[in-house]
């Protein structure tokens, strides 16, 4: 029996060491497009880059190249698609207009929080139509959801808004679908780059902006010229980040190494939800206790007022096949989803 275990143990041997030499380690190299110092909305790609290599013993690596430093925001889904770099961290409404399914794996109006989210994302059919999307317009990228962030506020204000009338003619910095919803109630909308806001403001380029949450909002200075802060952040209830990686690359990566991925970046997920959460109350004190800041909540008729015109964006956003696919899944799941939701959770009260 010990002549014939003798030539197991060294072929098993052989197999491993086979299978270590053929999964190389990889180096992401991951142009962001946010800055790393934005809590919750770059630091989770930071955390991510910082875990990989400790969870995966060094044989997998991240090295985050801050906006514009490598690749332009803009052009990072067709910079990874391409292999000009091999990953990139984005937004997926920033591909709306290529594919205009892309802006609901980011967010849309009146569209579910976070844990909502979270489940039609993991347990629905969120992550397959997210894959399928990209594959069917022809990109080479393989996408992880990795973070998540909690709502945002709806806009800062020079003036307080009374009415719909008071929105009209104003120019204001608003993101995706939300600013084609801003964009029927008289207001002209741009997109502009984080760190080109504060400047607009004061040059008074335009009027008002919407760009995250308080204590994100906080580091770009907003409040210094615009002193009147909306919610609820009916536009982006919750908001959905990506990682892609060059399809190419993840098919040459091992089974262990696409996992270390794809765990770190749901971890991260999870991770990103609880640092937006904690991070919020102390910006809104110092917001108004500190800073001369006046927080308003929509009334329900303006409220009634976005979601009416949200609702004409989405007959015209619903002639694209892919979005109404998409779309149709996830209100099928939010349906089902009422079923627990309106029974379970205690009401908030002001």
């Amino acid at each position: 029996m010990k002549i014939m275990i003798k030539p197991l143990i060294a072929t098993s041997a052989l197999v491993m060491c086979a299978a270590f030499a053929q999964a190389k380690p990889v180096l992401l190299k991951t142009p962001i497009a946010f800055g790393s110092h934005l809590p919750a909305l770059g630091t989770p790609i930071k955390w991510v880059s910082d875990q990989l290599p400790l969870v995966s013993g060094g044989d997998v690596k991240m090295k985050v190249y801050e906006p514009g430093k490598l690749v332009a925001p803009l052009e990072i889904l067709d910079a990874v698609s391409s292999g000009k770099v091999n990953s990139g961290y984005s937004i997926a409404g920033y591909w709306a207009g290529k594919m205009p399914a892309a802006a609901i794996f980011s967010t849309i109006p009146f569209g579910p929080e976070a844990p909502e989210f979270m489940a039609w994302l993991y347990y629905g059919n969120g992550m397959k139509l997210y894959q399928k999307m990209y594959d069917d317009a022809g990109y080479n990228v393989h996408v992880e959801a990795c973070a998540l962030i909690s709502p945002e506020t709806s806009g800062w204000f020079k003036k307080p808004v009374n009415s719909i009338d008071d929105l009209k003619g104003l120019n204001m910095r608003f993101y995706g679908l939300g600013g084609e919803v801003m964009q029927k109630l008289g207001v002209s909308t741009s997109l502009l780059p984080g760190g080109e806001i504060f400047g607009a403001l004061e040059k008074g380029a335009i009027d008002a902006t919407e760009f995250s949450q308080p204590a994100i909002d906080q580091k770009l200075g907003f409040y210094k010229v615009a002193k009147h802060n909306y919610f609820p952040g009916w536009h982006q209830q919750a908001t959905v980040f990506e990682l892609l990686i060059n399809k190419d690359t993840w098919n040459k990566m091992s089974d262990s190494q696409r996992a270390v991925v794809s765990t770190t970046c749901k971890a991260s997920v999870s991770n990103s939800v609880a640092e937006s959460e904690f991070i919020q109350f102390d910006a809104m004190k110092k917001n108004v206790e500190e800073r001369g800041v006046v927080m308003h909540t929509w009334p329900q008729d303006m409220m009634a007022a976005f979601k009416g015109a949200w609702e004409q964006v989405l007959v015209d956003q619903k002639k694209d096949a892919t979005f109404a696919a998409v779309y149709d899944d996830l209100q099928q799941f939010r349906d089902n989803y009422k079923v627990w939701s309106t029974r379970a959770f205690i009401t908030r009260s002001e």
